[in-house]
């Protein structure tokens, strides 16, 4: 049987899980993950002991402390220059392991496959599908040549779906990536009293948008919980002069102090510019939360019971975040209990189950 080689960064909560799951439901395969970035920036190293981590070129080293703006155009630079030695390191590793399927996660991975002349699947991220393209011809050419080399593309919503066959003629296979309900379902609270904003700490997450919202009546102000897995400097200098004394800057957490925090969430926030399909949204419903949510299309194809947890942000209105707020206390009491439809599209053993049974059966042809 051939191996399963899953290619990512190894500080990608998404691209990790992907693989645990599939180590997980697939014990007879051998499964790696294949990597070039373990930690630096400030991140917490995520990978454990029992992970069976295997490296191209790590270039965790290069990288500045923290993360900046600056930051990330470092990271960008070095994985330009260090392209040919990722190359080589990758047509070594296939040259040694030739049967094994590749699953690239994300872009950056899949144009490193195409580059070194190998066989495999794609999933891209929505903003390099959704957004990235329309601001760059450079880039927008080589997402159309690393689509187009992929056997296969995977992606989770019908926006990205539709973004893709415009960007590259590529018909891409729809799959929800699912969350870890066994996990999520162990999480309990009887005490709901926060609010929490879950997405970056960037302007395409609107976190200053939230901000103003709450601010716009101080008599009725309530703290929030930030937590974001990324930001941007300056970005988050502005945002943190609007802040009041009640909010709790919380950064980048574990998944474990992230889950136990939702679940002592009524309300959570999450009003980007852009979505495809918006996994902590889903992890915060299945946790018993009310969302807050601009609207995009991934809300249609979602079973009532989660529907009915969200909150329609309309931004004009400058009541939104009350409104919100008022929406949730009346579910805050109301336990949320996933009907069979969202278990059969959202628990990640069945959803990842699935690509198992119909991309890994055989090696790609």
């Amino acid at each position: 049987m051939s191996d399963i080689v899953i290619l990512g960064g190894a500080r990608d909560y998404h691209a990790l899980d992907w693989y645990r799951t599939v180590k997980k439901l697939m014990p007879k395969r051998k499964v790696v993950f294949l990597t070039d970035l373990i930690g630096g920036e400030g991140f917490d190293v995520i990978i454990g002991a029992s992970d069976n981590v295997e490296k191209l070129c790590i270039i965790d080293k290069l990288l500045f402390r923290t993360q900046s703006k600056m930051g990330n155009i470092w990271r960008n630079l070095i994985k330009l220059i260090l392209l040919p030695a990722q190359i080589y390191h990758l047509k070594r590793y296939a040259k040694n392991h030739p049967d094994s399927i590749y699953h690239a996660h994300p872009m950056y991975y899949m144009l490193l496959c195409w580059l070194s002349g190998i066989k495999f699947i794609g999933t891209p991220q929505g903003d390099e599908i959704l957004i990235r393209p329309h601001a760059s011809t450079l880039y927008k050419y080589f997402a159309k040549k690393a689509l187009q080399a992929a056997d296969y593309v995977t992606v989770d919503s019908v926006n990205m779906q539709k973004g893709i066959e415009a960007l590259s003629g590529v018909n891409a296979l729809i799959y929800q990536y699912g969350v870890d309900v066994e996990s999520l379902m162990r999480y309990k609270t009887e005490n709901r009293t926060k609010i929490t904003s879950i997405r970056g700490m960037l302007p395409l997450y609107r976190i200053q948008e939230i901000v103003k919202a709450r601010n716009f009546d101080p008599a009725k102000a309530q703290g929030i919980h930030f937590i974001y897995p990324y930001l941007d400097e300056h970005y988050y200098g502005q945002v943190k002069q609007t802040l009041i004394s009640e909010d709790n800057d919380l950064g980048r957490l574990d998944k474990e102090a992230m889950f136990t925090l939702l679940s002592d969430s009524f309300l959570v926030l999450s009003i980007p510019m852009s979505d495809s399909s918006p996994r902590s949204v889903y992890e915060s419903i299945f946790l018993g939360c009310c969302v807050a949510v601009t609207y995009n299309n991934w809300i249609e194809a979602l079973p009532s019971c989660m529907r009915n947890r969200l909150f329609i942000v309309e931004l004009e209105d400058p009541y939104w975040f009350s409104n919100a707020v008022a929406f949730a206390h009346n579910l805050m009491n109301t336990p949320y209990l996933p009907s069979e439809e969202a278990l059969e599209m959202f628990d990640q053993n069945r959803s990842i189950g699935k690509v198992i049974h119909k991309l890994y059966s055989e090696p790609l042809s």
